[in-house]
């Protein structure tokens, strides 16, 4: 069974930054896409990040680019999420996402993490 396990989150002022992190365990598949969607109280579901294991190849929903960076550890099994420059709309629950191949539909993703609430007040 595939588990992905999330931390870090919080709550910053805005401008700040804070770090998301998801551990992929029992996820074999050498190859694959992690990364996270997040989600506001009354909101739809938005794309934030990806990368695909395989050659690091980088996807960015438009709300974060230029101020949020995922990146992989040497093993493709953990990602983290440095979160910059902060602002009260990111405030939402982020969700780690896994599958095979990457995507910005959030109903591609096979595998979910619990969510990690992240809080920027003005």
């Amino acid at each position: 069974n595939v588990y992905l396990a999330e931390s870090g989150g919080g709550s910053v002022r805005a401008g700040g930054s804070l770090r998301l992190s998801c551990a992929a365990a029992g996820y074999t598949l050498m190859r694959k896409c992690l990364g996270w969607f997040r989600q506001a109280p009354g909101k739809v579901r938005e794309t934030v990040a990806q990368i695909y294991t395989g050659d690091g190849t980088q996807y960015y929903g438009d709300s974060v680019r230029g101020r949020f960076t995922i990146s992989q550890d040497s093993t493709g099994n953990t990602v983290y999420l440095q979160m910059d420059l902060l602002k009260p709309e990111d405030t939402a629950m982020y969700y780690c996402v896994g599958n095979d191949w990457c995507s910005t539909d959030p109903n591609n993703y096979r595998y979910w993490g619990q969510g990690a609430q992240v809080t920027v007040s003005s």
